[in-house]
């Protein structure tokens, strides 16, 4: 028979996971802190909330000049 008060198995918090990472890059996180793993997990969670916007040069959208204004209006 089976006990209605036995708990079910419970599911591990974490899992662990092999990555192939640059070594100059594992070398940058590791100078931040002695537990690259969760910097990483921390990347992985902000890249899927779509967080974490990038401000360098290739993802700006660049402002359009503003219209000239016709002849006789501006600067004559």
């Amino acid at each position: 028979m089976s006990d209605p008060t036995v708990q079910p198995e419970q599911l591990p918090s974490k899992v662990n996971l092999s990555i192939q990472i640059d070594p100059e890059l594992l070398d940058q996180i590791t100078h931040l802190t002695n537990d690259p793993s969760k910097v990483i997990e921390v990347a992985v969670r902000q890249w899927l909330r779509g967080g974490g916007r990038r401000d360098d040069d290739l993802t700006r959208t660049l402002q359009r000049n503003p219209p000239v204004p016709p002849r006789g209006e501006w600067n004559d």
